[in-house]
């Protein structure tokens, strides 16, 4: 390993350590992520709790800071088995900040961001597999976990030089998501957007309130 490649493996993961949602919350004025809904410091925790654009701003600079190492890294030259490993730290940066108490994220957009850098075809097909998902589901979790999965498989068929890096920064991301399988698998994880009362009751087996005699008329 040079000079070069553990240069950027130490900036990927100063950059990862940025928390974009704590800032962001604490600039908007929103409750802190790490306390507030699913305590997880991330995109989709900030759509709970601060509304679509502070989610939107955490989303796009998580993508960031995993994009512009990989993207450096490969500009210079590193190879691709030093670029996993640039990719990596950018998670670890995310999911262990050195400048947030080491209390960090789940590292999927700065995951799909360092994984961007090596094709548009690839990373439309990455977007759109999350997004069907979550879609057809409503779990961002889910999403994250199909992605992982389905990822390697996408970088041999288009750039298998890369197959390995990926592999690894895919297993990492599914470590990081065992507490939401396990929830996904007791049907007890919490979908993106709430359900109405209605839906929520005739989920749970609940009868329908009884209508009023003012309704009847």
């Amino acid at each position: 390993m040079n000079a070069i490649a553990i240069g950027m493996i130490i900036f990927a993961y100063l950059c990862g350590s940025i928390s974009s949602a704590v800032l962001i919350c604490k600039l908007a004025r929103l409750p802190d992520p790490r306390t507030h809904g699913s305590g997880n410091p991330g995109a989709t925790n900030v759509l709970r709790v601060g509304g679509k654009a502070a989610a939107a701003g955490v989303m796009v600079f998580d993508v960031l800071k995993g994009m512009l190492p990989v993207w450096l890294g490969y500009r210079l030259g590193v190879p691709p088995f030093y670029l996993g490993l640039i990719a990596i730290a950018a998670c670890i940066g995310h999911i262990y900040p050195v400048f947030f108490h080491f209390q960090g994220g789940k590292g999927v957009a700065t995951a799909f961001g360092a994984i961007a850098p090596i094709g548009l075809d690839l990373t439309g097909l990455m977007a759109g597999t999350w997004l069907l998902t979550v879609l057809l589901s409503g779990y961002s979790s889910l999403g994250a976990i199909i992605s992982a999965l389905i990822a390697p498989f996408y970088v041999w068929w288009f750039k298998p030089q890369f197959t390995f890096p990926v592999s690894m920064l895919s297993c990492l991301i599914l470590l990081r998501h065992h507490d939401n399988i396990q929830r996904l698998w007791r049907g007890q994880e919490n979908r993106i957007w709430r359900k109405r009362p209605k839906d929520r009751a005739r989920e749970q087996g609940e009868d329908t309130p009884p209508t009023k005699p003012e309704d009847q008329r």
